[in-house]
């Protein structure tokens, strides 16, 4: 089986080698890697040529999600694209080949796998742990432990998923959408009648290490494109301070639950905060997507699933060198 990667980067040259140098370990080695790089000043391009990937450059100002994806999809040779951010990496060696065996059912039109936060068992290989406790909990609601082959809603995340070629042809990404682009990709789909398949088995590690504005920033954008791709959603005050004050009780629950609480407090405050006043900004904001606003937000100076291990399969180890 063939395959063709799409990653999107602007100055990751601190996580991008964990990302590549996992895919030179995976169990399926016919694999195209395609870097779409908006404008990078670091070393980010020439970490993804030496490791013989095709360097597609866009200019900053022309950047959103959809628009990068469209210019890496383009350039794919291949019927099945995986998509992953440039700050994940896989945790295990037979990630791609998790995420695509789905497609064995001709109805599937998108996989996406599960994503974790970081953790102590990856610093020695330089890697921080810098993940927020509220993050954690976030990719434990959002990514069950339990597969899902047939997916009866939209949500997807396109920092770890798969699409085929054919059908993007079709019905390229929203180069509009202030983000959420892979959601209103997975929505068009199902409404064709295609399958969504969520694969548990296909783990990411998921760097994020965020200011407490980066975090306002994101979500902001997020709900503006949400409110673009559902006009009648609603977001109001009452809507942020019961958002605000559930999901900062549940993560301070679960941080005394692991004698942490003391350690994390402040950082699940600020993060909830952030999370939801850049929501309910976000759904007031009336939206003329410029320069100016890709700069602030791209270019800026249910129940929970408790974590298991229950697979066989060993691990990729990744070390500093």
């Amino acid at each position: 089986m063939k395959i063709s990667i799409v990653i999107r980067t602007f100055n990751e040259e601190r996580f991008l080698k964990y990302l590549l140098s996992g895919l030179q370990k995976q169990t399926i080695k016919d694999i195209e890697v395609i870097v779409v790089d908006s404008g990078s000043t670091d070393q980010t391009v020439e970490i993804a040529r030496g490791f013989g990937a095709r360097i597609i450059e866009i200019k900053p100002e022309e950047f959103s999600f959809g628009r990068s994806l469209n210019r890496g999809i383009e350039a794919a040779s291949n019927e099945l694209v995986v998509i992953a951010s440039a700050h994940v990496f896989p945790v295990f060696p037979d990630w791609v080949e998790s995420l695509t065996k789905p497609f064995e059912d001709p109805a599937i039109a998108l996989t996406y796998g599960k994503q974790r936060g970081t953790s102590e068992r990856f610093t020695k290989a330089g890697i921080p742990n810098t993940t927020k406790f509220s993050e954690k909990e976030i990719f434990n609601r959002w990514f069950p432990e339990t597969s899902n082959p047939q997916q009866d809603h939209p949500f997807c995340n396109n920092a770890n998923a798969a699409i085929r070629r054919i059908l993007w042809l079709q019905q390229p990404y929203d180069e509009t959408l202030t983000g959420l682009e892979d959601l209103a990709w997975a929505k068009g789909v199902l409404s064709q009648g295609y399958k969504i398949a969520y694969v548990a088995e296909a783990e990411i590690i998921h760097i994020h290490n965020e200011s407490p504005r980066g975090v306002f920033n994101r979500y902001k954008r997020e709900a503006m494109a949400f409110k673009n791709l559902y006009p009648e959603a609603h977001f109001n005050i009452y809507d942020f301070a019961r958002m605000f004050l559930s999901n900062s009780f549940n993560d301070a629950w679960h941080a005394a639950k692991e004698r942490c609480l003391l350690r994390f407090l402040p950082s699940i405050l600020w993060f909830r905060w952030g999370q939801f006043w850049g929501t309910y900004q976000g759904y007031r904001q009336a939206v003329v997507w410029n320069w100016q606003l890709r700069q602030t937000y791209y270019y800026p100076r249910g129940t929970r699933s408790e974590p298991v291990d229950t697979r066989s399969v060993t691990p990729i180890h990744y070390d500093e060198s």
